[in-house]
């Protein structure tokens, strides 16, 4: 093997390889109904991409009227859609006061809908483990999970 055919492969593999996860990875997003805990949208991108950064590139289709619930993960969500709530961090060598925890567990109580669409995501074993499929049908079968989900939540 070329060094060149070498090295474009290990681009190719550097581009899903997680430094926190040890493996190589793909990141799914998954936008959820506060009522029904339908699936709205999905997005997908290969493991080494900041969740913020998936959400802008995607262009999640959120209406400005809509509540947008994040995770810390989000840190500049204010700025793309106004009507975004997430919760506070705490700052270095500080606590949060009494007002910022009440926030923060008034906002995870709103949140743990789209934490039980992730239950439901997992209970098929395909996305809770590692992928070993092709890396471009990883979004058609995690659409099709998402169907599935959907359907069950329909004609329960």
């Amino acid at each position: 093997m070329s060094p060149k055919a070498l090295w474009n492969g290990l681009k190719k593999q550097r581009a899903y390889y997680s430094g926190k996860k040890k493996y190589h990875t793909l990141k799914a997003q998954v936008v959820a109904d506060q009522v029904t805990g339908q699936i709205i949208c999905t997005a997908f991108s290969k493991g080494r991409v900041h969740d913020f950064r998936l959400f802008k590139r995607e262009g999640v289709p959120l209406g400005p009227d809509q509540l947008c619930l994040g995770d810390k993960g989000y840190p500049g969500m204010a700025k793309v859609h106004a009507n975004t709530c997430i919760p506070t961090k705490k700052p270095r060598k500080a606590n949060l006061d009494a007002s910022e925890r009440q926030h923060n567990r008034l906002l995870a109580r709103l949140r743990v809908v789209i934490e039980h669409v992730n239950r439901r995501m997992k209970i098929f074993r395909i996305l809770a483990e590692r992928y070993r499929n092709r890396r471009r049908r990883y979004g058609l079968r995690f659409n099709l999970i998402a169907a599935i989900i959907n359907l069950e939540l329909t004609y329960p």
